[in-house]
């Protein structure tokens, strides 16, 4: 790794510091310190190695959060010890976001059992101060309160983008960790807005300060912070203790980027002539990173030769989704659904003069036969990774954040119309 050229120091925390980087503008770096503190500092320790163990991990999680589509701070790591990240101004509230009630929740809410769980989450929020003890603050506090970061004022829509984003990130890595038989309880993260770009992203850091995880939902075997705030007193073997827990999360943290299953579509076509739409799913299925093998075969002409294509993708183990692509009478759609146990999408060609005749072949069907029909390529695409992602993670990612992103830029462009219409 290259040396970077340091700038001034801007800010120094219990746990980090962010210096300047003279060499590029717009972005800092994240240097993390070997201490660990509990309850605003009252208690706080020295963890030898702790800090490239909290780096490792915070990278780990971002990478994952960054390639689904969350839109974050983060650059790249930079060294055991440091990440570089887009320089934000920090909006300085905690949004904690709970599946489980413990901790904290239970003392504000006395008669809520441990463990009651929250369908939907939790969402709570924290200001960062010190001083008073970081007290819990409600939406109406912080729209009162008219921040203004890096020119942007945090209002009703920022409040909203920020709430909705939290519960997609737990939700993102609730599922990651549940790969690993980990309970995800609760996480707190920060934001900032990006000085260069004006955005709102996720900043700060998620290690595992940031969250309770409860492997095989046991809180016995509890991994994060919170068995050092539950120590009665610091022993050198207690820290060790502490470090054992805190190395098992950062190792475990890396097997949360890889995919848990992978997948395939196969597109059989009736003819060749159907070719660019194929290319359409072919496209939509790369943006999620799944393989998409094009076939070209007829049902009513070739139906042995589709039956034989067929079996050569069921008698490899590889999970897969069919997509039949035919125009005028769809057959192909309906003869691999009536054969193979595998899903099989219809995704036929609509032509304007026939297409709404056309349609029926592929949406009224023998008994006994289970295949959808979806007109869109680029939805036929999304659909079988919908079918993916119930068995990995990471493709479930990539579809939540999207939904999010989404949601934020038709927020974003009703706020813009409002402004223009004043």
């Amino acid at each position: 790794l290259e040396e970077l050229k340091l700038g001034q120091k801007l800010n120094e925390g219990k746990t980090k510091q962010i210096i300047e980087l003279a060499d590029e503008s717009g972005h800092v770096l994240v240097q993390s310190k070997d201490q660990i503190t509990a309850g605003n500092a009252a208690r706080k320790d020295q963890m030898e190695g702790k800090a490239a163990i909290a780096n490792r991990t915070t990278s780990c999680v971002f990478k994952l959060l960054q390639e689904a589509g969350i839109k974050t701070a983060f650059v790249r790591q930079q060294s055991e010890t440091a990440f570089v990240a887009a320089r934000c101004e920090m909006i300085p509230i905690e949004w904690v976001c709970r599946r489980l009630a413990t901790g904290s929740f239970l003392k504000r809410n006395p008669g809520v059992k441990e463990g009651y769980r929250f369908s939907p989450l939790k969402m709570e929020m924290f200001f960062k101060d010190d001083a008073n003890n970081d007290p819990q603050w409600s939406e109406e506090q912080l729209l009162e309160k008219k921040f203004c970061l890096a020119g942007l004022t945090i209002g009703r829509c920022e409040v909203d983008i920020m709430n909705r984003t939290t519960v997609a990130i737990f939700e993102i890595l609730e599922r990651a960790w549940a790969t690993q038989n980990c309970t995800l309880v609760d996480m707190k993260i920060e934001f900032g807005v990006n000085v260069s770009s004006k955005e709102i992203v996720l900043a700060d850091v998620i290690d595992n300060d940031s969250w309770r995880l409860w492997p095989a939902g046991d809180r016995g075997q509890q991994k994060d912070k919170q068995v050092y705030r539950d120590l009665k007193e610091v022993t050198p073997e207690a820290m060790q203790m502490v470090k054992k827990n805190f190395e098992w999360v950062s190792e475990r943290v890396k097997l949360l980027l890889e995919p848990q299953a992978s997948g395939r579509v196969v597109v059989l076509m009736g003819s060749i002539s159907d070719l660019a739409h194929c290319e359409k799913i072919r496209k939509a299925c790369g943006s999620y990173g799944i393989p998409c093998v094009l076939r070209v075969t007829s049902a009513h002409k070739g139906p042995d030769e589709t039956l034989r294509i067929k079996a050569e993708y069921e008698g490899d183990g590889v999970a897969t989704v069919f997509v039949a692509v035919a125009g005028r009478s769809n057959g192909l759609g309906p003869v691999m659904s009536g054969n193979t146990a595998y899903p099989v999408i219809n995704c036929p060609p609509i032509t304007p003069d026939w297409g709404a005749q056309d349609v029926w072949s592929s949406l009224r069907m023998p008994s006994g036969l289970g295949c959808s029909t979806v007109l869109s390529p680029d939805a036929a695409a999304q659909f079988a990774a919908q079918i993916f992602g119930l068995s990995d993670h990471l493709l479930w990612a990539k579809l939540r954040a999207s939904m999010l992103n989404t949601w934020v830029s038709l927020k974003q462009a009703d706020q813009k119309l409002q402004a223009c219409s004043l």
